[in-house]
């Protein structure tokens, strides 16, 4: 099991799937939640099944397959739908997390929740680690992205934790609105150091630790 956990977290656009990657690339383990996400929600799942059971069988497409942007669109209109989805995905999503973690031999693992704070599981972590770039660079990467009207990405920058507050509760940030090289230097900087850290909390307790 990898002796120290990292949560990433960060506001949609922020580029927190690019950091995660580039850890990953330096010698981390990376567990992407929004992965196991679509993994859990795959046809024949039994997450899959309840989503079909609650929100009813519109929100699949004629294959099967889960209509996301018909999902996503309910949920970030309505506050109620977003906690019946997010009761039947989370539960799941995090034994799947936790199980792979265990199951990694890294000298540490980065755990990338964009709801890390949002949902309570900064206890899970040993450190916080938030990308963030301003808010217009977040909508416009999006709209970019993904397709998604100005509107739409406000609505779902609205329904995360302030960015302000995300910032304050950060062990660690990485400033991701300059160059690719730029974004580059912190991550190395950041992955000489929990490998570091990781290598004084496995000879000062023996395992992992958490300090959040």
């Amino acid at each position: 099991m990898a002796g120290f956990l990292v949560g990433l977290t960060g506001g949609i656009g922020s580029g927190k799937s690019t950091v995660a990657d580039q850890l990953g690339a330096l010698g981390a383990g990376v567990i992407d939640t929004d992965l196991i996400a679509r993994e859990l929600t795959e046809p024949g799942t039994p997450t899959l099944a309840r989503i079909a059971a609650d929100f009813g069988p519109g929100i699949l497409l004629p294959d099967g397959t889960l209509d996301r942007s018909n999902l996503r669109r309910r949920v970030f209109q309505d506050a109620g739908a977003r906690a019946r989805l997010e009761s039947i995905l989370h539960p799941p999503i995090r034994a799947l997390m936790l199980q792979r973690a265990g199951q990694l031999q890294t000298p540490y693992a980065v755990l990338v929740i964009p709801l890390l704070l949002e949902t309570g599981q900064v206890s899970l972590v040993d450190r916080v680690l938030v990308v963030d770039c301003p808010e217009p660079i977040q909508i416009e990467r999006v709209v970019r992205r993904n397709g998604l009207s100005e509107a739409e990405v406000r609505r779902i920058i609205a329904s995360q934790i302030p960015r302000a507050e995300r910032i304050a509760r950060a062990d660690d940030l990485i400033d991701n609105q300059g160059e690719p090289r730029d974004l580059m230097a912190q991550v190395d900087r950041l992955h000489r150091a929990y490998l570091a850290l990781a290598r004084a909390n496995c000879d000062s307790a023996g395992g992992p630790t958490t300090t959040a």
